[in-house]
């Protein structure tokens, strides 16, 4: 009796009395992260630059950390060591290298990484031409507890910069539909398969790309949309739209704007694990200097 007792307290409270141990996953374009300038991009990464980064992934402290940007398996390779230095080592990594060799998709884990698909090799028609994906999409399989596993998928959709190849916003669609139909094959095969889905998604939530990896129906994922811990917690006046919590994760210099465009999605299998008293953006001072991204984390729980 105690023991259903406590259980429904704690069910009241927000957390599973039954739950293990929590983990973090975090999502963070480090902005042209090069150990060496490259044909298109003509700097490397400062080490002011570069010290700015490791502060923002320390602030977050993530078990799992995906990131976009990333230069060469050396840039990679010499970010781990540096987090290690300060404390947060990641044993295992997976670095995948599509059409764009400047800058690639990352995954950085404390958890065993146990399958690895990347798809580099993806491509589509538009307007009567092919092209591939530029970054590519990490796959990974991360064993978080010896009973939970989760499939961990990153993506770096195309800029809206606009090229004189073809319509930015439609090369976005293209990547965004390759992408989601990725999901679609792990959720048909599997409905209760546990996806996470992240990255930088180079649009706002309610585009036609952004709504093309976040789906609809039974398979649709689920966004826990980070904020800031500022204390904000009031909704919003219109109930047809979410709390106006600060949740900008990237500054846009053209336009001079500040927008969400960096995402953590979750499956619906995954939702139950989800906490979101573990789920935010921290509030570095002088973020910019390190990106012009800000990190984003959600914690999860184990059974």
């Amino acid at each position: 009796m105690r023991l259903l007792f406590c259980a429904a307290v704690f069910a009241l409270a927000g957390f599973n009395a039954l739950a293990g141990p929590t983990f973090r996953v975090a999502e963070y374009n480090v902005e042209n992260y090069l150990d060496q300038p490259t044909e298109s991009r003509h700097f490397a990464k400062s080490a002011e630059a570069k010290a700015k980064v490791r502060e923002s992934i320390e602030a977050a402290h993530p078990d799992v950390l995906a990131l976009e940007e990333m230069g060469s398996t050396n840039a990679l390779l010499e970010l781990r060591a540096s987090l290690k230095a300060d404390g947060l080592d990641f044993p295992y990594w997976e670095h995948v290298s599509g059409f764009d060799t400047n800058i690639h998709v990352a995954v950085l884990s404390k958890f065993p990484v146990i399958a690895r698909q990347p798809h580099t090799n993806d491509s589509f028609l538009l307007d009567g031409r092919r092209f591939r994906v530029s970054r590519g999409f990490a796959e990974v399989e991360i064993q978080a507890a010896p009973n939970f596993t989760f499939t961990l998928i990153a993506a770096h959709l195309k800029s809206r910069r606009p090229v004189p190849q073809a319509d930015e916003a439609e090369m976005r669609l293209q990547e965004a539909t390759i992408l989601r139909g990725i999901i679609d094959e792990h959720l048909t095969r599997n409905p209760n398969a546990k996806i996470i889905v992240l990255g930088d998604f180079n649009d706002v939530q309610n585009s036609p790309s952004t709504k093309g990896v976040i789906g609809r129906g039974k398979l649709k994922l689920f966004d826990p949309r980070p904020a800031e811990r500022n204390g904000d917690n009031a909704p919003n006046s219109n109930p047809h739209y979410a709390p106006r919590t600060v949740c900008w994760t990237h500054y846009y210099g053209v336009e001079d704007s500040f927008s969400r465009i960096d995402y953590i999605l979750m499956s619906s299998a995954l939702k139950p694990y989800w906490r979101a008293d573990q789920t935010y953006i921290p509030a570095i001072s002088n973020w910019g200097v390190g990106s012009d991204h800000r990190i984003i984390v959600a914690g999860f729980t184990t059974p």
